[in-house]
């Protein structure tokens, strides 16, 4: 009877409405050129310093900033894996994949915390635009990702900007959630004796609200530069240079242990990125 039923609807064009969408949306080109020459800039300005940085003097400044973040003699254990890390994707010839993938990463982290932040206040402070932006949210969230690469091909081409656009989609629902969270969780009594000293909003929003949600804020960060991260390898497929491209032809050509030495490449750089960001967030912690 369901089988029947089934037979006898009409199919909604619901796959024609989309296309008919995209293609509407590629008649502005000078607008998506424009985002692709913005977005090619910073990624082209990452790349350039990391070309520019000899291996041993990239090595120095991650385990110069690790120690800085940490404040801890406890913490060798991680600076000595930091080393020994970077130097084995050096001696298996990755280095270059290896700061293609961290620029992916960090512009794709630059673009989400300069969305993601602002809309995040803004859910906290507006009911409406909670409601609004909350299911957009979900559907950004549980989209399969492999998704997002059609569109981003059909209005940006093949390469790093595509790339960027589906990591930066897939990894802002976390930095908005966690600072709606992190705003909505800022006790009521503190923001009470700001109003009562006369703080306009923006003083309030500075010096209250956003220290103290600091800590969830940059935790949504931390997710969301995970999530980036864990798109380089899609990436690949729409022409994003890196080790996610290094790990999609290993896969292609049947190759499990290029592909092997490749995802401990990538694994290596996760930790880095995990345990720094998390350094800075318990030495905010701590300070506190």
């Amino acid at each position: 009877m369901a089988n029947l039923f089934a037979l006898n609807m009409t199919q909604i064009p619901l796959a024609d409405w989309i296309n008919k969408f995209v293609n509407w949306l590629t008649q502005f080109v000078g607008f998506f050129n424009g985002i692709t020459n913005f977005i090619g800039g910073i990624v082209n300005g990452f790349q350039a310093i990391f070309d520019i940085l000899p291996i041993w003097l990239f090595i120095v400044i991650v385990l110069g900033i690790t120690y800085w973040a940490l404040h801890d003699s406890k913490h060798w254990g991680l600076m000595l894996f930091e080393l020994l890390g970077l130097l084995l994707i050096a001696n298996q010839g990755y280095w270059r994949d290896m700061t293609q993938t961290l620029t992916l990463v960090l512009t794709s982290s630059l673009i989400i915390v300069i969305i993601g932040i602002p809309l995040g206040i803004w859910m906290a402070k507006s009911h409406t635009v909670h409601l609004i932006v909350k299911p957009i949210l979900d559907f950004m969230q549980t989209m399969p990702a492999f998704v997002y690469l059609i569109p981003a091909v059909s209005l940006f081409g093949i390469g790093m900007v595509p790339g960027v656009i589906a990591s930066v989609i897939f990894s802002l629902p976390p930095v908005v959630r966690m600072t709606d969270l992190g705003i909505q969780q800022v006790p009521a009594d503190l923001v009470e004796a700001a109003d009562s000293f006369g703080s306009t909003s923006w003083q309030k929003l500075m010096k209250v609200e956003l220290p103290i949600a600091k800590s969830t804020l940059m935790s949504g960060v931390n997710q969301g530069m995970m999530l980036a991260l864990s798109m380089v390898v899609i990436a690949s497929m729409i022409g994003a240079t890196g080790l996610g491209a290094q790990v999609y032809f290993a896969v292609g050509r049947n190759n499990a242990g290029s592909g092997f030495a490749a995802g401990i490449a990538i694994v290596i750089l996760a930790i880095i990125l995990d345990r720094i960001t998390q350094a800075f967030n318990k030495n905010k912690k701590s300070s506190d």
